[in-house]
């Protein structure tokens, strides 16, 4: 059997710490730079050589950077003579460019898929892909990681009043989620229908299911601006419901996003740690580590109002 392997790219060198921890394995050693003209540089510092290889880059903060020196990571460790090379890929970039919307728009997704096939990847694992169709983009397998365990365990443990929760999805695409995690927990369910002007801005939303004088739990893949989320629990409030938590896999937090959510009624906003949050965490007193489960992508972080 090959040995494992494992190298962090830069996007997220936390969590692959903490993956490398797990294993009882340190790090592998590489060395990523930029020549003056901003060029990716990737130097691989030890032999992988018929090794079994992991690489740990998320789809956040500099994208295109990020993604570029994976490309590069990739292939590196392919033309060494590794015996495969598995991308994990915590946050996919690109996953919402999945199909043609309107003429002329691209299936960005598709062409990442493209990408990492063509760089010398043997092997993908995500986690909550925004669709579920874009495993298909790829003719390599693709692993995608679900947070719905810790997700469970976290209302379980930290909210008392969850047997009087309802689920909630902010989007129709959302609903496959938020049903499989209603039924785990024998609860109801309901979804918002929410209609786009243009991206990232909302227009009109309509709330189908009942919250009235319960506990409602937004949940959902991603959180960007959070204008969604935002004008979701001001639905659910004015619906009726008592308390209102956010539980959301990747929290990208873009723009006004952390000053939405220190507005909004929120009794909780919760994360996984697929993308980093420690820069968030030191400017904003109301963020912290609240929980952690070693069977996903490691933790779960939380804002909450005091």
């Amino acid at each position: 059997m090959p040995n494992i392997k494992i190298f962090s790219g830069s996007s997220h060198q936390d969590l692959s710490q903490k993956i490398a921890d797990r294993l009882g394995l340190e790090l592998g050693k590489v060395v990523t730079k930029k020549f003056s003209n901003q060029e990716t540089c990737v130097e691989i510092g030890e032999s992988v050589r018929g090794e079994d290889v992991y690489i740990v880059q998320s789809g956040c903060g500099e994208i295109n950077d990020n993604l570029m020196e994976l490309l590069i990571m990739i292939n590196a460790c392919k033309i060494a003579s590794a015996s495969r090379v598995t991308a994990v890929i915590p946050c996919f970039p690109y996953a919402r460019q999945d199909k043609k919307d309107k003429s002329r728009a691209p299936i960005s997704a598709k062409l990442v898929a493209n990408m990492l096939s063509v760089s010398g990847a043997d092997h993908i694992i995500t986690m909550d892909l925004h669709a579920s169709q874009i495993q298909g983009f790829f003719d390599i397998p693709v692993d995608n990681l679900y947070a719905e365990p810790a997700v469970l365990k976290w209302i379980k443990e930290n909210i008392p009043e969850w047997k009087n929760c309802t689920i909630v999805s902010p989007d129709a695409g959302g609903a496959k989620r938020v049903t499989s995690i209603a039924d785990r927990l024998n609860v109801d369910f309901a979804l918002i229908h929410k209609e786009r002007k243009k991206a990232n801005e909302v227009d009109r939303m309509v709330l189908v299911g009942d919250v009235r004088d319960r506990v409602a739990i937004l949940v959902d893949d991603m959180a960007d601006t959070c204008g969604t989320v935002c004008h979701a629990v001001d639905k659910l409030i004015s619906a009726g419901a008592v308390k209102v938590y956010a539980i959301l896999t990747h929290g990208i937090f873009s723009g006004p996003a952390i000053s939405r959510i220190n507005n909004a009624c929120f009794e909780a906003v919760v994360v996984t740690n697929t993308i980093p949050q420690e820069e968030k965490m030191k400017n904003h007193s109301n963020m912290m580590i609240h929980y952690q489960s070693w069977k996903q992508f490691c933790c779960l972080i939380f804002f909450q109002n005091m």
